[in-house]
């Protein structure tokens, strides 16, 4: 199966491109499953329900998100669905509102575990730790033999992206990083054929 990823979507412009463009791109690749990072969706901070369902109208599957997802509180009672398609870090206290991964069944019968965390590297946040919480998960959902298993790490510094992709390596399908809006171009196959980016942009 084939994954399309997202990184930030930002506000206004982003919404509309995304929409402009998304589904000639779904037909190119043969309806790839889609999963967009949305933390800055609507008005360059957070994500709202509205723009949630714009977009999964538009074609986005799943939403993945970061340290602003706190900035619109009208999503927390979507985050908080049994069935839902926007998750936040997971290494943020359990009792902030949602999920910091979910289970997803695909039209085409494959199972996906995607994974959202943070980086504590130049970032403002107090959370805890990245590689343990990728431990713990991995560890919590062995027994429903995803699929795929794909993470997103909304982390600032390349450097802390790099270690935990190699730490994440041979463990996961697919590694992304999220949140600096700029592409570092650094795309890698680490061991064992598991693809990493420390870029926000689409992966295929």
């Amino acid at each position: 199966m084939r994954i399309l990823f997202i990184g930030d979507i930002v506000g206004r412009p982003g919404r509309e491109a995304t929409l402009k463009l998304l589904p000639q791109l779904k037909k190119e690749l043969g309806n790839p499953f889609v999963i967009a990072n949305g933390e800055n969706l609507s008005q360059g901070k957070g994500i709202n329900p509205e723009h949630a369902d714009l977009m999964r109208k538009g074609g986005v599957d799943f939403f993945t998100t970061g340290n602003h997802v706190w900035k619109q509180q009208g999503i927390f009672d979507v985050m908080d669905r049994p069935d839902t398609f926007v998750i936040r870090p997971a290494n943020y206290p359990a009792t902030n509102p949602g999920r910091g991964y979910q289970l997803v069944q695909t039209n085409l019968m494959k199972k996906i575990l995607i994974i959202n965390l943070q980086g504590r590297v130049f970032m403002k946040e107090d959370v805890d730790c990245p590689f343990k919480a990728l431990d713990k998960i991995l560890k919590e959902t062995a027994h429903e033999n995803p699929d795929v298993i794909f993470v997103d790490f909304h982390a600032e510094a390349t450097s802390e992206k790099i270690c935990l992709g190699l730490y994440a390596a041979g463990r996961v399908s697919a590694f992304v990083g999220t949140h600096t809006h700029v592409p570092t171009a650094d795309e890698t196959i680490l061991k064992d054929h598991t693809p990493t980016s420390r870029m926000w942009g689409v992966w295929a």
